[in-house]
C-alpha cells in the first residue's frame, strides 16, 4: 500500500510540475494572434481549395499578413474582393491569371473505337486496371466520371458524347480530377493559354486515325505553322512552350490540324454535343 501511495504522489507531482511548466510557457512565449487574421479569412471566398498553393484560407490568410502572398494569389475570389483585401492590408493586389482544369483528350464516343462493353463497377481506376474500359485507345478517356465524383465544387459533368466537361467558372484549380484520372489527362492550365492539345495518343499516321477520328497523326503542321518556338513534336504529339515562348500565341497553329487535335480555347463554355468543326479553330471548351 505504501509504494502504490508513493507512486500515485510522485506521478501527481510530476503532473503538477508539467502543468505549471506549460502553463508559464504559454504565457510567456506564445505569439499573440493577428487581429486582422479573422477579418481576412472572412474576407477569402471559404472553399479550402488548394489552388493557392495552401493547404486553407486560414494558412493563405497567414501568408498575406507575413508578406509571403499577395491578395490575388486567391484565384478563387473576384477582383473586386482582391481589391478589397489589398486595401484592407494596404499592399499590391498583384496579378494572378485564373487557372482551370483541362482535358487532353476528345475522344468520346462518337470518336473514339470501342473494341469492347466494358461491365463492371463505374469507376475509370477500375476499368483501367482491367479491360482498359473496352475503349481500342488506351491512352483516352474512359468516361466513367472518376473526376466527376470527386469535384467538391460541381464543376464538372459528363456530357452526351462520354466526355467529362469542365465549367471553368466554377473550377477553383484544386487539382483533386488531376489526381483522380488514371490517364493522367487533366492538367491545371491559365485561361490565358486558350492553345490547347486534345490528344495523348503517342501513335502516329493511320495508326492514330484507326483508334480515334480526332487523335493527333504527328503531321507536324500546328509546328510548322505555329510562331517559332511555340511548339515541338514530342513523342508523336505537340507541346506546347508556355514558360519559355515569349512572343504572342495566335490560332494559326490549329488551322491546318487535319482531325482538330489542337484547339484554339476561345469561349469559356462546354457544349453538350461535338464541336460543329474538329478541323480548325473552334469556339468551345
Amino acid at each position: 500500500m505504501e509504494n502504490i501511495l508513493s507512486s500515485a504522489g510522485i506521478m501527481a507531482g510530476l503532473g503538477l510540475l508539467f502543468g505549471t511548466v506549460l502553463a508559464l510557457a504559454y504565457r510567456f512565449l506564445r505569439v499573440p494572434e493577428d487581429p486582422r487574421l479573422e477579418v481576412i479569412i472572412d474576407m477569402l471566398p471559404g472553399n479550402n481549395c488548394g489552388a493557392c498553393g495552401q493547404p486553407g484560407c486560414s494558412a493563405f490568410a497567414e501568408t498575406l499578413l507575413d508578406g509571403g502572398n499577395l491578395p490575388s494569389g486567391c484565384t478563387v475570389s473576384n477582383p473586386e474582393k482582391i481589391d478589397e483585401i489589398a486595401g484592407f492590408l494596404g499592399v499590391d493586389a498583384g496579378e494572378q491569371v485564373k487557372r482551370v482544369a483541362r482535358l487532353h483528350c476528345a475522344g468520346g464516343l462518337a470518336q473514339a473505337k470501342q473494341v469492347a462493353a466494358y461491365s463492371g463497377f463505374e469507376s475509370c481506376r477500375a476499368a483501367a486496371v482491367t479491360s482498359g474500359g473496352g475503349k481500342g485507345c488506351s491512352w483516352g478517356c474512359l468516361g466513367l466520371a472518376d473526376c466527376v465524383r470527386v469535384c467538391t465544387f460541381d464543376a464538372l459533368h459528363m456530357n452526351t458524347n462520354g466526355l467529362p466537361t469542365v465549367t471553368t467558372q466554377k473550377c477553383t484549380a484544386c487539382g483533386d480530377c488531376v489526381e483522380a484520372c488514371p490517364k493522367d489527362l487533366f492538367e491545371l492550365l491559365p485561361m490565358d493559354q486558350p492553345l490547347l492539345v486534345q490528344c495523348s495518343i503517342p501513335l502516329g499516321g493511320e495508326e492514330a486515325r484507326a483508334l480515334c477520328t480526332v487523335a493527333c497523326d504527328a503531321c507536324e503542321r500546328c509546328a510548322r505553322y505555329a510562331r517559332p518556338g511555340l511548339i515541338e513534336m514530342k513523342n508523336n504529339l505537340p507541346v506546347i512552350d508556355y514558360v519559355h515562348y515569349e512572343g504572342p500565341e495566335c490560332p494559326e497553329a490549329t488551322f491546318r490540324c487535319p482531325t482538330g487535335a489542337i484547339q484554339w480555347v476561345v469561349e469559356d463554355q462546354f457544349e453538350d454535343s461535338e464541336p460543329a468543326n474538329r478541323g480548325g479553330h473552334v469556339e468551345r471548351l
